[in-house]
Formats: C-alpha cells, sequence, structure tokens
C-alpha cells in the first residue's frame, strides 16, 4: 500500500517529489516546529489526505532541517503548500487556511492533474 503522508528531505526530494508527481499529485507542506499556523494546518491537512484516499499524496518538509528546499522555492513564510503535477509547481498557498479553502484547493489540484493541465492558477 503507498504511502499517503510522508517526511521529505533534500537528498530524496527528486524521487519523493517530482519523480511521484508524473504519477499521483504531491502536495508538498514546507513547515517549520516554531510556526503556530503549521501546527494548525498540519492535522488539517492529515485528515485530508486520509479523506481523499488516495487521490494525492502529502509530502512534508522540515524548513529548519531543509533550508535549500524552502530557498529553492523562494519560501518567504510558513507554512507554504505547493501543488506538484508532472514534475511541475502548479500552485501554492501560504500560512493556515480553512476547511473550505483546502477542498477547493485540492479539488483543482487533483482536476488539473487528471485533465493534464500544469498552469499555474490560484485558487480562492
Amino acid at each position: 500500500m503507498m504511502e499517503l503522508s510522508y517526511n521529505v528531505e533534500e537528498a530524496d526530494f527528486e524521487e519523493l517529489v517530482l519523480a511521484r508527481s508524473y504519477h499521483i499529485p504531491v502536495l508538498l507542506d514546507i513547515s517549520a516546529e516554531w510556526c503556530s499556523p503549521c501546527r494548525v494546518l498540519e492535522p488539517m491537512l492529515d485528515k485530508l489526505v486520509k479523506e481523499y484516499e488516495g487521490k494525492f499524496v502529502l509530502a512534508k518538509v522540515d524548513a529548519d532541517e531543509n533550508m535549500r528546499i524552502a530557498g529553492r522555492h523562494g519560501v518567504r513564510g510558513f507554512p507554504t503548500v505547493i501543488a506538484y503535477s508532472r514534475g511541475k509547481e502548479i500552485d501554492r498557498f501560504h500560512s493556515a487556511q480553512t476547511t473550505g479553502f483546502l477542498h477547493r484547493f485540492i479539488d483543482s489540484f487533483i482536476e488539473r492533474h487528471a485533465s493534464g493541465s500544469n498552469a499555474t492558477e490560484t485558487v480562492v
């Protein structure tokens, strides 16, 4: 059975995020332990990845341990959540969000992956 949620480090980023996103949409959560909004968002994302039953996977990056990943993504605040499909970023959001926002974001992200669209689009 495929892991729905897993930790990613710089050494395995290519395999666990970019390569995997060719087969299944990957939501990348870049956060830090000391970040209050991160502590709010993380359990919400953990619940949603289970709720969506394998329609996407959640890759988690500890920014303090993996500053190069955060830097490469131009992260300016935590958490930053980035949607990957077919090896490319297709959308992102920052900070904690409502459940409604997360559902709209994830639904759009999954739909674009299924349709093959990698155009960057922000869901409101």
